[in-house]
Order: C-alpha cells, then structure tokens, then sequence
C-alpha cells in the first residue's frame, strides 16, 4: 500500500473514532442527566398526575406520564414524541413557545425561572435520541 494510502485510511479511521466518541458523550441518561431537574422543577406540582396537565412528573412515574403520551392540551402533539423534539409538547412549555402550536397556560416550570437553554437543550437531545428510559 502506497504511503499516501495508509495516511489516508488512518486519516479516516481517527476521523471515525472521534466522531463515535463525540456521540458517545453527547448521549443523554434520562435518569442521571433529566430526572433531577424533573424532581426538583416539576415534581413539586405535578405529584399525582391529577394536578392539571394530568402529570406525575416524580421518580419512577415520570417517564411513562411523559412518552408517547397524548397532550391533553394540543392532541396533535405527544407530550414527548420520541425522536422528534418539535413534536414534542413538553419542548414547546419548557421553550415558551406552546401558544404557538395551540397550547394554553404559562411556560413551564411555573412560578420558577425558566430552565436554562443548556438543559433544554438536553432534553431536545434526548428526545431526537429515542427519548429512552435510560
């Protein structure tokens, strides 16, 4: 094999290893990366899931309250549809931008400052990521 060859594999190789690894630290854990922000900005009001919204945003319930579970306020929209952020009415409460796609009431969390963009963003991740209970 000529030596441009070889540099060129091994070019595409590394380029490859990267690219898995950068991927690989971008997965986002709903239990240890979303789930403590849930517990402590949405679990103080949506407990039960006979609060409006009909949610239990708390530890082992809140995933199954969330996924593939039709809005109560937009039926169009899944509160979560997995892989599909804009889809996703949760996204749209936690942007603000809920009265745009026909939702009502306030952005969430209510009565707190709105998550900050990085942590929306985590949740735009690991919705187009399959939005896995992991």
């Amino acid at each position: 094999m000529h030596q441009g060859t070889r540099l060129g594999v091994v070019a595409v190789l590394l380029s490859a290893v990267i690219n898995a690894d950068s991927a690989w630290a971008e997965a986002v854990s709903f239990q240890d990366d979303l789930m403590p922000h849930i517990k402590r900005r949405c679990g103080a009001c949506h407990i039960t899931g006979d609060e409006p919204g009909k949610m239990a945003l708390v530890p082992g319930k809140a995933w199954s309250s969330w996924v593939n579970q039709p809005s109560v306020e937009v039926p169009a929209l899944l509160r979560i549809a997995p892989g599909e952020p804009e889809q996703s009415y949760v996204i749209h409460k936690l942007r603000g931008s809920h009265i745009e796609v026909g939702g009502v009431g306030v952005r969430m969390p209510m009565h707190q400052p709105p998550l900050p963009s990085k942590l929306i963003a985590q949740f735009e991740a690991w919705i187009e990521q399959g939005a896995l209970d992991n």
